[in-house]
């Protein structure tokens, strides 16, 4: 693991606990949970820090545009598979094989936990170190243009078919820990689309950006038509 961390874990138990999930059935009741919540701290507060003082003219609304880029699943779930990470996380039987939306944020939660064990391991500068290492180059390419799904889509929507959409969530499945939702997004007139994330927020906004990139508002990879 230090080649990929940049770190020597002096308590490797520390280490072990950030990538046993919570599917693991063990007498100790060891799993990622509580590490998943204070690495996903540190990591918006490493990432907050370098935004503020990479772009010292950017707005608000803009330096929050690219925060929440760089630390949602989709991007997490990259940078866990670039480093190797998800052929060390200890899962249970029921989590082995998971796809789509469940194995996003499997590997998302295992590197927040690993951040939170660097942390804890080494301290900030540790942390920060590997954060940078992997996010540096990051928030130097992403294009803040590309606003909010829901609000972008609101605001379409007024302006070229004089409707306002609503999300409706589908479903909720998954364990307490680990759910999904599915949320359907309607607008009069136009075909439904869903989307689905850990949170109805983010299965709203997977929704709005569906219909988005369906109607050629947004492209693909991160481009504005």
């Amino acid at each position: 693991m230090e080649p990929r961390t940049g770190h020597r874990f002096a308590s490797p138990d520390q280490l072990r606990r950030a990538l046993t999930h919570a599917s693991v059935r063990s007498s100790d009741g060891i799993d990622y949970e509580r590490f998943e919540f204070l690495g996903d701290r540190v990591l918006g507060l490493i990432i907050a820090d370098l935004l503020f003082k990479t772009y010292p003219s950017a707005p608000e609304g803009e330096l929050s545009v690219r925060l929440n880029a760089l630390v949602n699943a989709e991007t997490l779930a990259t940078i866990a598979e670039e480093i190797g990470l998800p052929d060390l996380i200890r899962v249970g039987a029921e989590m082995r094989g998971v796809s789509g939306r469940r194995r996003i944020n499997l590997r998302a939660d295992a590197l927040e936990a690993l951040i939170a064990a660097l942390y804890l391991d080494g301290g900030m500068d540790v942390a920060t170190a590997f954060v940078h290492r992997y996010w540096l180059a990051r928030s130097q390419v992403f294009d803040p243009g590309r606003r909010d799904a829901k609000t972008e889509l609101q605001e379409w929507a007024h302006q070229f078919v004089q409707a306002t959409p609503t999300y409706h969530v589908e479903s909720r499945e998954g364990p307490d820990h680990d759910p999904i939702f599915t949320v359907t997004v309607r607008i009069s007139g136009l075909a439904d689309a869903k989307g689905s994330g850990r949170s109805k927020r983010e299965a709203e906004q997977a929704a709005a950006e569906a219909v988005l990139l369906r109607e050629n508002v947004w492209k693909r990879e991160g481009e504005l038509k």
